[in-house]
């Protein structure tokens, strides 16, 4: 495609002079005494009130590319070409120009809010500083103006929340106020890098209902930058896409959703997981557990679970009457909201919480009754696979070592024995066998999620907990590593707990699905039963929140959530009024 064809994407939908014009856009970064190139001869256009998604795996260069456009690359780079912003040559400004830019005309929503947001000053000071840094306010007019910010994001109880630091909200409501900040000074590009990577499905689909308003309300553009088809065809105009560095394809949503051109578009859309199109197949390890009524692999009956009191902060229950067991061969996906217990329950099953009410048992052993010693012979049975296998693998150990350690501390293997059961477990997971001299660092994300699968599965363990494995991987990525889970889960038939807040990758690998929400399991049954015919109201409204990668679809899908949450409103209305009469 031509440098031409991109620049004149969208002329037809609007006839306004662009906002961002990024013309032969290179970036370079110096490594080792050579210049290895990030983005290549990028050329694209963004318009008022318009949204351009640029989407592509880890490494392709949609965040670089973006981050030239403010000057936020490290030292080691180098930026050529042109980028214009309202007609003015952002790349020839000076450091101090630089910065009356970002904030005041151009604004980031970065995608870990909390790393973003400075941890020892409260979110109000926050908003009220970027406010009197470029629009020389009073603090009292910034104060008012921080709490009106709050509110235009709908976050809770604006005038408590100013005075909140940023470690005691949640993910969505840090990412509101990420938003509040970047929009107090009502800027007309919003460059939003992952804006919803790790949000719950509701809370995603919140934010992306406050982007749709922002941008129809102040007419900003809007370049996203995500790796989530799903999100692109709920809220993008066009689309570029990205491939080592160059753009391969690009056009208008439609178009590229439809009738792709580039077979790295065809199989970037190909690698998406629908919600209602999967099938599962049935293990044989489940038919002999159904054939044999044989003892559940993991069962929890009436179970609490309770994070023990610690100095001033007092015991919260997480978990509070949850019944639901996983037989032998079977998967169980466990879904729902940040703070739904999901992850408690999974830490409870391999003894790392306490179970205050209720039985946890695994292969028939009661988790909550046992000594150390038991428990350590129920650990053994267990494996689990991390959110971020980066944080969960020692640095200081090279992959070979990680994955043998299991191996070496119970006594399984030791000397060429167990270098051989290392060799052994990296072909499980097809990662090369010379990748256990490496150390984490050296690997992509999917790249570590194998490995934490090898050391998960180093024992041969009946249980495996996998808990948002997926959840920051590409989904050319997801899909390899989905595959990959599946084969071994039908070669070796352990019993497996999938956490997860992505419905379509549960619908994808799941038998059962167990829904959790404030603590409590409000609907278990077949996967069937759960994501094609909801019977609670919170599994009706967890299911309208996912996006759908078909902008058509989609849009339909948005209009029906939106009457399933005013009819739910108007319910909740009309139940106040007659409380209120009685």
């Amino acid at each position: 495609m031509t440098d031409t064809t991109v620049t004149t994407l969208g002329r037809d939908a609007t006839s306004e002079v662009p906002i961002l014009e990024v013309t032969d856009l290179g970036v370079d970064f110096w490594v080792d005494g050579t210049w290895y190139p990030a983005a290549v001869h990028m050329t694209y256009d963004v318009r008022p009130g318009e949204v351009l998604a640029i989407v592509g795996e880890s490494g392709s260069g949609k965040s670089s590319s973006s981050m030239a456009l403010l000057g936020l690359l490290p030292s080691n780079s180098r930026t050529s070409g042109s980028v214009k912003l309202r007609g003015r040559e952002v790349l020839a400004l000076s450091d101090r120009q630089l910065r009356n830019v970002r904030g005041n005309d151009v604004a980031v929503i970065f995608q870990e809010p909390m790393t973003a947001l400075n941890p020892v000053y409260t979110v109000g000071f926050q908003i009220m500083e970027t406010l009197r840094l470029h629009l020389e306010m009073s603090p009292a007019d910034a104060k008012k103006r921080a709490i009106e910010l709050l509110e235009m994001v709908e976050m809770p109880d604006p005038e408590t929340s100013f005075r909140k630091y940023p470690h005691q909200f949640s993910g969505g409501q840090r990412q509101r106020a990420m938003i509040a900040m970047s929009i107090a000074c009502d800027p007309v590009l919003l460059i939003a890098d992952e804006p919803t990577t790790a949000l719950d499905v509701t809370v995603q689909a919140e934010i992306l209902d406050l982007m749709r308003d922002l941008r129809h309300r102040l007419k900003s553009a809007i370049v996203l930058i995500t790796h989530d088809m799903g999100v692109v065809a709920d809220l993008a105009d066009k689309i570029i896409v990205m491939k080592d560095g160059e753009i391969v394809e690009a056009g208008p949503i439609h178009k590229i959703f439809t009738a792709p051109d580039h077979p790295y578009t065809q199989q970037l859309l190909a690698a998406v997981p629908h919600l209602g199109v999967a099938t599962v197949e049935v293990t044989e390890a489940l038919v002999e557990a159904e054939k044999k009524h044989l003892e559940p692999v993991l069962k929890l009956h009436r179970v609490g679970i309770e994070y023990p009191k610690h100095g001033r902060i007092p015991a919260f229950r997480a978990v509070d009457d949850v019944t639901f067991e996983i037989n032998p061969g079977e998967i169980v996906g466990l879904v729902g909201e940040s703070g739904s217990g999901k992850t408690t329950i999974g830490r409870a099953a391999v003894g790392l919480l306490p179970v205050a009410d209720g039985t946890l048992t695994v292969n028939g052993r009661d988790v909550g009754k046992a000594s150390g010693r038991e428990l350590r012979d129920i650990r053994r049975q267990t494996g689990i696979v991390f959110q971020d296998p980066g944080s969960s693998l020692n640095p200081r150990f090279p992959i070979g070592q990680s994955i043998g350690e299991p191996l070496l501390l119970a006594g399984e293997a030791k000397g060429r024995d167990l270098d051989r059961r290392v060799e052994q477990l990296l072909d499980q997971v097809e990662l090369p066998r010379t990748f256990r001299n490496r150390y984490p660092h050296e690997l992509s994300g999917g790249q570590r999620q194998r490995v934490g699968i090898a050391r998960a599965l180093a024992l041969h363990p009946s249980l495996l907990i996998a808990d948002e494995p997926t959840s920051a991987l590409d989904v050319s990525v997801q899909a390899r590593f989905l595959e990959l889970l599946q084969s071994i889960q039908q070669e070796l038939q352990f019993a497996c707990l999938f956490v997860s807040h992505d419905l379509a990758v549960v619908d994808l690998l799941a038998h059962r699905i167990a829904v959790m929400h404030h603590g409590h399991l409000v609907e278990f049954g077949t996967r069937d039963e759960i994501l094609r015919a909801p019977k609670e109201a919170y599994t009706q409204r967890l299911i309208a929140a996912v996006p759908i990668p078909d902008p058509s679809e989609q849009k339909v899908r948005r209009e029906a959530r939106a009457e399933l949450l005013a009819a739910e409103e108007r319910e909740e209305a009309e139940r106040r009024r007659n409380q209120g009469d009685s």
